[in-house]
């Protein structure tokens, strides 16, 4: 009978994410030499190799492959169960893993988890932030037990709970500030300041504007609102950028703030989860949470502006 341990299952799905040692063994809080150990304990358990160890970063190997997929079942399946005990309680305890998208996470967070805190005590709150898609990824695998982004995703495998809408605005440098607002035919002709690929925010803008795509040739990328903000600044373009994110990012740029007049563009920020997660009555609840913090920001930012 082979004695391998769940924390030595965690410790392996950790380092087959990260594909890095150090990596790695920060996501699981505990020491490189200790994961290491334990990793080298359960290949010599399984009598098979499961990584090939190269300088700079670590490669399944063949039979590291199918073992990972067993393992995500496996990892799925406890953390389901250890939901299951959660939500027989009636309320939510322990730890609660949520996903953000990086075009909320800095202006809805800070409110939210205050108001999460107040209501929830008890809770450990773990924060994620990346891209849309690698937060469906970590969602269905079970590295996740919610996430906020924009919607709709059309996950078969998903609850999609819509929180709120809230307008994008344009954002011009100063000396353009009471001039008129371009419309969208006249945006394709200007250079519009976007986020790089991979952002849905991205996509959201070239939708609007009616472009199929942009060139990088052409269009400058940013890694964040930030950044395209304060590229505007520079006097480099114009971008959009949601409503949301206005009080704290033009406070430091030289810019202006303007609304479209015609056809205003608009974004619907919701909550997403596993149709099968025994924590929906909980995460519902939560979501009256986040509507309560937006509402909250909205209303500050109309006071500032």
């Amino acid at each position: 009978m082979m004695n391998f341990t769940l924390k030595q299952l965690r410790y392996f799905e950790a380092l087959t994410r990260h594909g890095h040692f150090g990596r790695a063994a920060d996501a699981c809080a505990i020491s490189q030499p200790a994961l290491s150990v334990q990793i080298k304990e359960l290949e010599q358990t399984l009598k098979a190799s499961l990584f090939e160890r190269g300088s700079k970063q670590v490669r399944l190997t063949a039979f590291g492959e199918k073992f990972a997929l067993r393992v995500r079942d496996i990892l799925r399946s406890v953390d389901e169960l250890a939901d299951w005990a959660r939500a027989s309680q009636n309320e939510i305890i322990g730890r609660l893993r949520i996903g953000v998208i990086p075009t909320v996470a800095p202006y809805l967070l800070p409110g939210f988890i205050k108001d999460l805190k107040r209501s929830h005590p008890e809770l450990d709150i773990r924060i994620r932030e990346t891209v849309t898609s690698r937060l469906i990824e970590e969602l269905e695998d079970g590295l996740l037990d919610t996430a906020i982004v924009a919607l709709p995703l059309s996950e078969p495998s998903l609850t999609e709970i819509a929180l709120f809408t809230e307008d994008l605005v344009l954002i011009r440098h100063n000396k353009d500030h009471g001039k008129p607002v371009p419309t969208q035919k006249e945006l394709q002709n200007m250079r519009l300041l976007l986020l790089e690929e991979g952002h849905c925010f991205r996509t959201q803008a070239l939708s609007f504007c009616n472009i199929l795509s942009a060139s990088p040739k052409e269009e400058l990328d940013g890694s964040s609102l930030s950044t395209l903000v304060q590229m505007v600044g520079a006097g480099m373009g114009v971008t959009l950028i949601p409503e949301m994110a206005v009080g704290v990012e033009t406070r430091s740029a030289p810019v202006s703030i303007a609304r479209f007049e015609n056809a205003q563009p608009a974004r619907t920020v919701g909550m997403v989860w596993r149709k099968t997660s025994p924590l929906s009555k909980q995460l519902m609840e939560i979501s009256k949470i986040v509507c309560h913090s937006a509402k909250g920001l909205r209303q500050q930012n109309t006071s500032d502006h």
